[in-house]
């Protein structure tokens, strides 16, 4: 582990970070019970952070109605929810720390220059599949008007190459070489939107995150983060990911595959449904007490951060 870790002698602060795009759904109720249950087996603090930063996406009104699913639900934050839209000047000061270094440049490339430039397209951004990034504009727009903004992949420090060694406290060690599969990712969209990748590695690092527990989906974002973090100077935090919940077909259960919105006519039903996927044997007739018995049951379960 890289020396910058944010848990080494920091107090726990975990985070759910839900985007507004739809109301929970069993799926993203794993990841919310799985971190604030980390936090509260680890005598820590839990965040809610709501990254709305992709406008379109949003859905009125989705963002209180999540808080209010989760105060149903009795996982309630400690201090204020914050959103992503009030915090771009961040992003922005970060992403101006990387042109600075000469590791963030303009690219002109549109999505079909990218599918005409790459055979076969891997890795995700912002939930989307990407090609891998053929390093077209490193050496200039070629007359072309810049539409995103890219990071340059090359010896990260910590490293001194583009391969990314990290342990996760349930899938045990990971690696990637981020220039061979992601290659020059995108901070900024073509749209002003900043990405995903940016904007969560500023957000941890101000909030004073140091255990981030969210879904196995997330796993090949990691690497790239960790990235970041050494070239922003910005502590690594410690990672968990959980299992996910999924479709009859094997796909990743989220609102692009159909899932349905949590209905809390019945929380504890809920709750009980999400520790069955966590494999967590908590008991209760009450969301209180089954949420007592979850935290020991995790406690004993998962390795202490």
């Amino acid at each position: 582990m890289d020396d910058r870790e944010a848990g080494r002698g920091a107090p726990y602060v975990g985070r759910f970070a839900p985007s507004p795009t739809g109301l929970l759904h069993a799926g993203s109720l794993v990841a919310a019970l799985a971190s604030w249950l980390d936090a509260r087996a680890f005598g820590g603090r839990w965040r809610v952070r709501i990254e709305d930063l992709d406008t379109p996406r949003n859905v009125a009104g989705a963002a209180e109605a999540i808080v209010a699913q989760l105060d149903a639900l009795g996982l309630r934050a400690d201090g204020a929810v914050v959103r992503q839209s009030e915090r771009t000047a961040l992003y922005e000061a970060a992403l101006q720390k990387l042109v600075a270094q000469g590791r963030a440049y303009p690219c002109a490339c549109s999505r079909r220059d990218l599918q005409l430039a790459v055979a076969a397209p891997t890795g995700t951004q912002d939930g989307r599949t990407e090609a891998i990034y053929p390093g077209t504009c490193r050496s200039g727009l070629h007359g072309k008007a810049p539409r995103s903004v890219r990071l340059r992949i090359e010896n990260v420090p910590g490293s001194g190459e583009a391969r990314i060694d990290w342990r996760d406290r349930r899938l045990g060690m990971q690696h990637q070489d981020v220039a061979r599969a992601v290659g020059d990712f995108v901070l900024k969209r073509a749209d002003g939107v900043f990405a995903y990748q940016l904007a969560v590695v500023v957000d941890d690092a101000e909030q004073g995150v140091t255990d981030v527990v969210r879904g196995e989906d997330l796993v090949d974002s990691t690497a790239r983060q960790i990235v970041l973090q050494r070239l922003l100077g910005l502590p690594t935090p410690r990672y968990l990911h959980t299992p996910l919940v999924r479709t009859i077909d094997g796909a990743k259960l989220s609102k692009q595959t159909g899932a349905a919105p949590l209905v809390l006519d019945d929380p504890l039903a809920a709750l009980r449904g999400a520790g069955d996927v966590l494999g967590l044997a908590a008991h209760g007739t009450t969301i209180a007490e089954w949420l007592a018995s979850a935290i020991g049951c995790w406690r004993e379960r998962v390795e202490t951060p």
